[in-house]
């Protein structure tokens, strides 16, 4: 059946989350953990690769998910001394899981037990990296960048926002009434 081969993909072990979001900051270090659950009754040995391992420090990067349990993965990003222009990114991780023999620790894992030349079943899943703006301190020009924006402009004056909007532009012809000159402000 057709759902089978959608859930091929995470027989073994459970990603959380899929995409690893690091409140980017310059010259700072940031860490972001991943979830690795084992849904299995076998013991699963795991390996993470990424494409930029320079950039990112991950512990453990090889390991065993005990059966029926979760595992977390630290994963680094080394402090950026720029920021790239459209604050995307584009490396990757994948983490490749296989069924172990039990009673396997950290230690025995070696990269042979992930190689599908030797007819392994290497499950696979792709981790994507976003960055996502660290929260911003309330900046000092927020009054004038809600210039005619802000909710309250809209409604106030008994909702009559269209007369609003009017004196605003025509500010020449019409008399300012009382409530408009917070509109000036710079």
């Amino acid at each position: 059946s057709g759902d089978l081969i959608e859930m091929s993909n995470s027989e073994l072990l459970t990603v959380e989350p899929l995409d690893l979001q690091f409140p980017f900051e310059l010259r700072k270090q940031i860490s972001c953990s991943l979830y690795l659950t084992n849904k299995t009754d076998n013991h699963v040995a795991f390996k993470v690769k990424t494409t930029n391992p320079k950039k990112y420090c991950v512990r453990p990067n090889t390991g065993v998910v005990l059966p029926r349990s979760t595992c977390e993965v630290l994963v680094t990003m080394q402090a950026q001394k720029e920021a790239p222009s459209d604050m995307q990114c584009k490396d990757k991780f994948l983490l490749q899981g296989v069924t172990a023999s039990p009673g396997i620790t950290a230690k025995d894992v070696t990269p042979e037990m992930f190689s599908k030349e030797a007819g392994y079943l290497v499950e696979e899943t792709k981790l994507r990296v976003t960055y996502v703006s660290p929260p911003q301190p309330p900046s000092p020009v927020h009054e004038g960048s809600e210039e005619g924006s802000s909710p309250r402009a809209s409604v106030s004056d008994n909702g009559q926002a269209s007369e609003f909007s009017f004196q605003r532009f025509s500010a020449d012809k019409v008399e300012p009434q009382e409530g408009t000159s917070e509109f000036y402000k710079s």
